[in-house]
């Protein structure tokens, strides 16, 4: 089922810890403005500052009575909710320090953030597929990192997948994820069974970021990346995001395990950084 997006230009404020410490800390030294990030970063604004709130093209918000790390606040029904959703599983909009934000379901963080930004993150790993001219399955959509580098990279047509609701809930309030247009095209569905009606060689790359094994075995299947097999045409790449889960603990190599699936399945891999580049043979 084809998605479209929210209309951007109708979201209001997001506050974390950090700007909610800038609003009031400026307002308790008598400042009369404050400039601040209300969207995670994109960009920076000066709002008026007085003892009932702080004013944002002509609105009034209240400060916050209590504002927790790691949770991003949206406005919503007159007052600031935590970006979260309880349906089966914790899921929420997580900041951090670079601005675009990760997600967590059940508090499993979905990006990697440790060493760089998520959205520069997926930067550097769109760049191996070379997107530009081509048409791209992004298997498992997220918050749409990968995508938006698709189109910022000029790829022809990008077909997104993303299975949970909630994420695509998620999406419509990150200013950092993409907008869906005659490029991007998000579908709620899981590729795991949407993959089955793609035609043969339809795609000229693919990239694959699935939760870890542990939560979502089947997208690691020997049937599964012989599906991406045949849906990819002969020298399409892709790049698979593995990380190392467990190798510390259990020794498992899940990285390698991979590599032996996918070169069964008629693919050239090869390590790369947190996963793998693999080409068809």
């Amino acid at each position: 089922m084809a998605v479209a997006m929210a209309d951007r230009d109708l979201a209001g404020p997001l506050l974390t810890l950090s700007e909610d410490e800038a609003l009031c800390g400026a307002r308790q030294a008598g400042e009369s403005h404050c400039e601040c990030s209300l969207d995670l970063g994109r960009s920076t604004e000066n709002v008026e500052l007085s003892a009932a709130g702080w004013i944002r093209q002509g609105r009034l918000f209240p400060y916050l009575d209590a504002c927790k790390d790691r949770t991003i606040y949206y406005w919503v029904d007159g007052s600031f909710a935590p970006v979260a959703r309880y349906t089966g599983a914790l899921i929420k909009l997580v900041p951090t320090p670079w601005g675009p934000p990760t997600f967590e379901i059940d508090g499993i963080k979905m990006l990697p953030t440790a060493q760089a930004s998520p959205y520069e993150d997926a930067r550097r790993k769109v760049a191996q597929i070379q997107p530009r001219g081509k048409v791209i399955l992004d298997t498992c959509g997220g918050l749409g990192y990968f995508a938006a580098w698709c189109v910022q990279g000029g790829a022809r047509r990008v077909l997104s997948y993303e299975k949970n609701p909630d994420v695509l809930w998620l999406r419509d309030l990150n200013p950092w994820s993409p907008a869906v247009d005659e490029v991007l095209s998000l579908n709620l569905g899981d590729i795991c069974e949407q993959i089955e009606s793609l035609a043969d060689a339809a795609f000229d790359a693919v990239l694959h970021d699935p939760p870890r094994f542990g939560i979502a075995g089947e997208l690691y299947s020997q049937l599964f990346y012989e599906q991406l097999a045949r849906v990819l045409k002969p020298r399409g790449r892709l790049f698979h995001y593995t990380g190392s889960p467990n190798k510390l603990t259990s020794g498992r190599n899940v990285a390698n395990e991979v590599a032996k699936r996918l070169r069964k399945a008629g693919f050239v891999a090869e390590l790369s950084g947190d996963g793998l580049l693999a080409v068809k043979r």
